[in-house]
């Protein structure tokens, strides 16, 4: 029988001695979100001047990195980021030359790597190690597991503030599997804002979303203000039973489930059981998910596989986007050619709802903004998407599109009915516009309402 303790104690080093195995050219994977290394991150930034050729992948990399700070210029590294935050575009603005993306549908990350990436060297922050020997991968399931298994050396920074969070399945790793174990400094897990009031058009969007919604249904919401606006109205609803199957969870779930509105009674799959696949929200979210055989974690291909969420009758995906062309194509990842934040699994959700019984998939934007420039008004609606945009729903997928003008289902409709319903629903200083585009790009009809 195995003495884990044992086992511990020859693996134990510091940080500094951790990294001392990684090489020039190397692959290293730092995993995603809150759970990205910090005492190592900044141990291998004092190592960078000594190092070639360095190659980094992560992703929502909400917090500072050490490594990307030390070599603004690429000189020594080369960061890849699966999907982009804010402190990754502030970065950019701040001159950084070593960052690119990586496109992605966030549910197939686990065969990526399996299938075909490989890791030099794997740095993960997990809780400290049980009794059994387990770390536990806490708030960020997702992809953990993958990048450990195709990983040459695999390195665990321990954290006493992160939760233990119960899993479907893939959550842990044993000692036995790890190389070197490094008890980091264990900051507080960082929290993310509040998401402050919902704008009167939060509440409008919401105003048409929300009967939409019935008893029983599971949810899950994207990332951002309106979802989470969407979210507190259900949590004021009379909406009841209602489940959880998510790649984020996030506050507003917390909310409904204080309001008694969270059950996971009449889920088909993960009955009595709210799914995610990490988490990022309140100290009060984190609380909750801390050994709560409630609320689970779960591999990223599993939660964001869509025959999974389909299992679930009246799957209800709300996302929101950037924008969207008359052809049903929708935006919300970039801004022309300028990377925001990435796909996720927003395509994902939207095949899964579709596919689901009584299913319905949710697009949510305000119909225009005011440019910073000049002061107009624009649409978020555009005739055609900007050069160098990125699709990040095709129109074969659209379904739901709602702004605080209306609520529109573009499913199996044709060109021209797409157009018709999305002006409709467009800013009313813009429709004209879009209406005479529309007749330029042939899919207007001449009967079409004004």
């Amino acid at each position: 029988m195995m003495d884990v303790q044992k086992e511990y104690q020859s693996k134990l080093v510091s940080a500094d001695e951790a990294v001392k195995c990684v090489k020039s050219g190397d692959w290293v994977d730092y995993s995603l979100a809150f759970t990205i290394p910090i005492d190592l991150d900044e141990a291998l930034a004092k190592r960078l001047p000594e190092l070639e050729d360095l190659k980094i992948r992560s992703g929502i990399t909400s917090t500072p990195r050490k490594v990307l700070e030390a070599d603004m210029t690429g000189e020594h590294l080369t960061y890849m980021d699966w999907h982009w935050t804010g402190y990754i575009r502030n970065m950019i603005k701040k001159g950084s030359k070593n960052i690119y993306f990586e496109p992605l549908l966030y549910r197939n990350l686990p065969m990526h790597y399996r299938k075909n990436l490989h890791v030099n060297v794997a740095m993960v922050m997990t809780t400290p190690m049980n009794d059994k020997g387990y770390f536990n991968f806490s708030l960020t399931n997702s992809a953990t597991r993958a990048i450990l298994d195709c990983a040459d050396v695999i390195i665990i920074e321990t954290n006493k503030n992160l939760p233990w969070v119960y899993g479907v399945k893939e959550e842990c790793v044993h000692i036995s599997e790890v190389d070197y174990v490094v008890e980091g400094s264990s900051p507080a897990i960082p929290t993310l804002p509040d998401a402050g009031e919902p704008t009167e058009i939060d509440k409008a969007v919401a105003s048409y979303v929300v009967p939409e919604i019935v008893d029983g249904s599971t949810l899950q919401l994207g990332i951002g203000g309106m979802p989470n606006a969407i979210g507190a109205a259900i949590a004021d609803s009379d909406l009841k039973d209602l489940g959880i199957h998510t790649e984020m969870l996030v506050d507003a779930y917390y909310k409904m489930f204080q309001a008694g509105k969270i059950t996971n009674s009449r889920k088909n799959i993960d009955k009595g059981r709210g799914v995610f696949g990490f988490a990022q929200g309140s100290n009060d979210l984190y609380e909750w998910a801390r050994e709560n055989p409630g609320l689970v974690s779960a591999p990223i291909d599993y939660c964001n596989d869509p025959y999974n969420m389909a299992l679930n009758d009246n799957m209800m995906s709300i996302n929101n986007c950037i924008e969207m062309d008359l052809f049903g194509q929708v935006c919300a990842e970039a801004s022309g050619t300028r990377q925001l934040s990435g796909t996720g699994g927003q395509l994902d959700f939207l095949t899964g709802a579709h596919m689901s019984r009584g299913g319905k998939a949710f697009i949510c934007m305000s119909s225009s903004f005011t440019d910073k420039k000049t002061g107009e008004t624009k649409s978020r609606i555009v005739p055609r998407m900007r050069e160098g945009s990125i699709t990040t729903d095709p129109r074969n997928q659209a379904m739901y599109i709602v702004t605080e003008y209306g609520i529109v289902n573009l499913a199996g409709r044709s060109t021209w009915e797409i157009a018709e319903s999305l002006i409709s629903i467009a800013h009313p200083k813009t429709r004209d516009g879009l209406i005479a585009e529309a007749e330029k790009m042939n899919i207007w009809r001449r009967s079409n309402k004004r």
